[in-house]
């Protein structure tokens, strides 16, 4: 996979899958769309419309799980009060916005034909993104290697440390997922901004 370039005649961002590759963010993107919905608070469904319009019942303590906390952190460090206020009336609308964004990877890439289930090694998924696509995919991209860093424990300037890594190390397999994605990132930035 060579990453994301702009298609000249159309203007679109376009980039070719193995489906393999496919498959794998696909994957990626419904386990963060899992965990996003994880932790929330259950909606009231008596609600009136125009009361569920102004329903600020979002969370005020910061998420038990280390990726939630890095994709929602603490607003005011230094008050616990002013940060579980803001906290409860932005946390559910970004929950919202990422799990959105998350489910437009999906959807994108099973448009380009990737199939319910992977099974075809020669299977290639032709993604095709207009700027607004190309930008909520750029916002995936951030939410998923966040995700993985928390998971992993990446910090500012560790390469050292991944590199040494053995390859039999499940964690080297996934730092080079990481990696991908932020060579994915990378290649769509160049692509829209080119």
């Amino acid at each position: 996979m060579g990453g994301f370039t702009r298609h000249l005649g159309t203007g679109l961002v376009i980039a070719n899958f193995s489906g393999f590759e496919a498959d794998l963010l696909r994957s990626l993107a419904a386990q963060l769309v899992e965990l996003l919905r994880d932790e929330q608070p259950e909606v009231d469904e008596h609600l009136d419309p125009l009361e569920a319009m102004f329903n600020f019942s979002g969370p005020v303590d910061e998420p038990e799980d280390p990726v939630l906390l890095r994709l929602f952190p603490t607003a005011y460090a230094d008050d616990p009060e002013a940060a579980g206020e803001f906290r409860r009336y932005t946390e559910p609308t970004l929950r919202d916005a990422k799990e959105r964004t998350a489910m437009s990877i999906i959807s994108a890439l099973e448009e380009g034909g990737l199939p319910p289930e992977f099974d075809d090694l020669d299977l290639v998924i032709d993604v095709e993104l207009d700027e607004a696509a190309a930008a909520a995919w750029l916002r995936g991209f951030t939410d998923l290697r966040l995700a993985l860093a928390a998971r992993l424990g990446v910090e500012e300037g560790d390469e050292d440390f991944w590199e040494a890594l053995p390859d039999e190390d499940p964690r080297a397999a996934a730092h080079d997922i990481y990696e991908w994605l932020g060579y994915l990132q990378e290649t769509l930035v160049s692509a829209v901004t080119g």
